[in-house]
């Protein structure tokens, strides 16, 4: 995937394995996506699983950045909300193969986060990111 953005990986720096250590974000409109968890379109979250969730997810967040014009290689930088970082770890195969699947080979400034909760009592995952839709393309 191309990127409009700069990734920027110092070599000084341990390499990364699906994220960038820094994003240098190419001249553009900033899109800020809101928190976005594995819900449908009638508000369920799809399944029990943080697998299903995160792919929910994913999915409405390429959907909300389309509704801005944006590209999922717009996205500069990605918060990872989870609760519980066990099984994130556990099946970080299969939640690589969802990421690539909605963001392509795109790994912008990424963190993730293990939080006692989230508003949804039944999600395990929630995507936070922040886009910037170059003035040109």
């Amino acid at each position: 995937m191309n990127s409009p953005h700069d990734l920027l990986n110092p070599p000084s720096l341990t390499k990364p394995v699906g994220f960038s250590h820094a994003v240098t974000a190419a001249p553009g409109r900033t899109v800020y996506l809101g928190g976005q968890a594995g819900h449908d379109s009638g508000g369920r979250i799809v399944g029990p699983g943080m697998v299903e969730q995160l792919d929910q997810a994913a999915s409405n967040v390429v959907e909300a950045l389309a509704a801005a014009g944006g590209r999922p290689e717009d996205i500069v930088s990605v918060q990872i909300f989870v609760t519980d970082v066990a099984a994130y770890r556990a099946a970080v195969r299969e939640l690589g193969e969802i990421w690539r699947a909605h963001f392509g080979r795109h790994y912008p400034a990424l963190a993730l986060f293990e939080v006692t909760a989230l508003f949804d009592p039944e999600a395990k995952v929630e995507l936070v990111a922040v886009a910037v839709v170059p003035e040109r393309r």
